[in-house]
């Protein structure tokens, strides 16, 4: 299995994460090439050699009209700072001749900061303006870690429990404690660290790429090294500042999950949908329920929840509001799982998603039923016809 490791144990960040990647990219200059060209406004992206502690590696600079994140534009003299809402950064991307999964992988990225932004200042996330982190160099940063690894394509995207640094750091609130807020609510249920040096080491767009794309948080797995990339950072600690990426071919490994379970007799059908929704929405892999039988001869149900650790808290709160249970138990378990892939197939009525599950010697694959349904419904034909007339 393709597995790519981030070592995180100097922090991450957007450009870090960029230039670790761009440096397993099998030709990092047409990458730059065809990403320069992309159409973002007035953006550049370079890769310049850096080292630090004796080691060579690389760091990714954005340009903004000729000028270097935080410095003056040569165009009027000063740093541009464009407070952008959701919306904005979705209307950035829109004309973007990039594929749809990297579209999606970006707008989710985002989505996971304006929900932590939301969750710091107590607004919705349709209210919430991205200082920084919505100005073009960050909007390419992350762009640039999706689509590499879109075409990079890892089967297993793993990391390091993450360092956040110390101290202070200066933003468009003021004076803010390491972690920023905003950085600690997405790193929430995520092994961290901290004191490595005095500064913010992990950024809210280092930690939201990091969410978004490792599975898992731990030591480095039992892995066959094909490649490494060291994403440098710009200051110099006496300590080697880089995300490293590490490249190679790793067993069929299980997935470390969690089971919650409860036990209920005093809820109703219309309670246990709901909750079930509400699960699904907050992060749950699998929701599910279970005949019993409890005490005094009772009929029940037993709720079953399968998540991966850093969702448990909020899971939790979920369980106790949406239903009468006093208590949840909590099973660690392992999941070993297909390779599971979308894409998209056409039919004479129109494009339908088919979902590919491969590995341990079999290959299975099945239309995504919403899809075949809604052509069904446009067209007035079964889904047994739209499903016959799926050509690859």
């Amino acid at each position: 299995m393709k597995t790519l490791y981030f070592d995180c144990s100097m922090g991450a960040a957007g450009d870090m994460l960029t230039a670790a990647l761009l440096e397993l990219h099998p030709d990092p200059a047409d990458f730059l090439r065809r990403f320069n060209a992309l159409g973002l406004p007035g953006v550049c992206t370079r890769l310049e050699r850096a080292e630090r502690c004796g080691v060579v590696g690389s760091r990714a600079i954005v340009e903004i009209g000729g000028a270097e994140e935080g410095e003056a534009s040569p165009a009027d003299g000063h740093p541009h700072h464009a407070h952008r809402r959701l919306p904005e950064i979705e209307a950035i991307l829109a004309p973007l001749p990039i594929p749809e999964e990297v579209r999606d992988d970006t707008l989710a990225v985002y989505r996971l900061l304006a929900e932590a932004e939301g969750a710091v200042h107590g607004r919705p996330v349709e209210q919430i303006h991205f200082h920084e982190i919505g100005e073009l160099d960050a909007i390419a940063d992350v762009l640039a870690v999706c689509l590499l690894l879109h075409e990079l394509a890892p089967e297993r995207i793993l990391s390091s429990p993450v360092e956040l640094g110390g101290g202070t750091v200066r933003c468009a609130h003021g004076e803010l404690p390491v972690p920023a807020p905003a950085t600690a609510r997405l790193l929430t249920g995520i092994p961290v660290s901290s004191g490595a040096a005095q500064t913010e080491l992990c950024t809210p767009t280092g930690a939201a790429l990091l969410r978004h794309f490792a599975a898992d948080f731990g030591p480095l797995p039992p892995l066959q090294i094909e490649k490494l990339g060291y994403g440098m950072g710009k200051k110099d600690f006496g300590r080697l500042n880089a995300v490293r990426a590490l490249w190679g071919e790793s067993a069929e490994a299980g997935e470390r999950l969690l089971e919650l379970r409860c036990n209920l007799d005093d809820v109703t059908g219309e309670e246990l949908g709901f909750a079930q929704e509400a699960l699904f929405a907050a992060g749950a892999l699998d929701v599910w329920t279970q005949s019993i039988g409890m005490k005094k001869s009772r009929p029940g149900m037993m709720l079953c929840v399968l998540c991966r650790e850093a969702e448990r808290d909020a899971l939790l709160c979920l369980l106790f509001r949406h239903t009468p249970t006093l208590g949840v138990r909590i099973l660690p378990c392992e999941r070993v799982s297909l390779r599971r892939e979308t894409r998209e197939v056409p039919t004479p009525w129109g494009s339908v998603r088919v979902k590919t599950a491969e590995g341990f010697g079999v290959r299975r694959e099945k239309p995504e039923y919403e899809d075949l349904a809604r052509l069904a419904r446009e067209t007035g034909l079964s889904l047994r016809e739209i499903r016959e007339n799926i050509h690859e």
